[in-house]
């Protein structure tokens, strides 16, 4: 056979064994790599850890076996979170055999809830401007804004969410108010637009006019989150 006849014939087994052995060695890279890259996709990321604020720090002042948090938003809710906190107290107790200082309760007061964080001497003077700013809520006895912050005052049983329990009864077995600044601001506007005062000086006034127990935060759905994130279980009361 011609010289002509062989050489095509060569070059191309010659190319078909360098195609073969590049498969082979690619083959063999990409199965090497496999694993490694395999290991990278399934890594684990980092976990997500939320960061801790000073401001913050009062949810471990009570150092409980148990956590729970109650959030309100209007006078129903806040009456029932009165009563169901007690309860949580009482089953504790009964259940488990734990002392209510086993369990560390907060109860938020925002929105239309938070004038129940004030005082009676808060109620007496403002008690128009509060029953406006919860819902035009009304004393059931008297069916007019209430003089008095109802939920800590005897005799209205059935008649309130909080069905005869009162606010400082729950106060003295350990529950805690976090109380919403942004509504007391509010609360506070509505005030001195009718009293002719300053919004900051009414502001100072219901602060400093708070139940036993209770603290400012600066907003109650901001307290909602850090509770959670300093391991309290959460429940919404409507």
């Amino acid at each position: 056979m011609s010289d002509e006849h062989t050489r095509p014939a060569l070059a191309r087994r010659s190319f078909l064994a360098r195609f073969g052995a590049g498969t082979a060695a690619f083959g063999a890279a990409f199965v090497a790599g496999a694993p490694k890259a395999e290991a990278q996709s399934q890594a684990p990321a980092a976990s997500w850890q939320p960061v801790r604020h000073a401001e913050d720090d009062w949810f471990e002042q009570v150092p409980a076996k148990h956590r729970v948090f109650f959030d309100t938003t209007g006078a129903h809710g806040f009456g029932e979170a009165i009563f169901v906190a007690n309860n949580t107290f009482t089953a504790n107790r009964s259940g488990y055999g734990l002392a209510d200082a086993d369990v560390a309760v907060v109860i938020c007061a925002r929105h239309e809830s938070t004038p129940f964080a004030y005082t009676d001497a808060m109620w007496a003077k403002y008690g128009a401007a509060l029953s406006e700013r919860a819902a035009a809520f009304t004393d059931p006895k008297t069916k007019q804004p209430p003089a008095i912050n109802v939920f800590q005052a005897g005799g209205y049983t059935a008649l309130l969410s909080n069905q005869g329990v009162l606010l400082d009864a729950v106060l003295k077995r350990g529950v805690r108010l976090a109380v919403c600044s942004l509504a007391t601001r509010a609360a506070a506007s509505l005030i001195a637009r009718r009293a002719g005062a300053k919004a900051d000086d009414v502001f100072k006034e219901l602060t400093e006019n708070l139940v036993p127990n209770a603290r400012m935060v600066p907003a109650g759905i901001v307290a909602v989150n850090r509770a959670q994130e300093r391991g309290y279980s959460f429940a919404y009361i409507a």
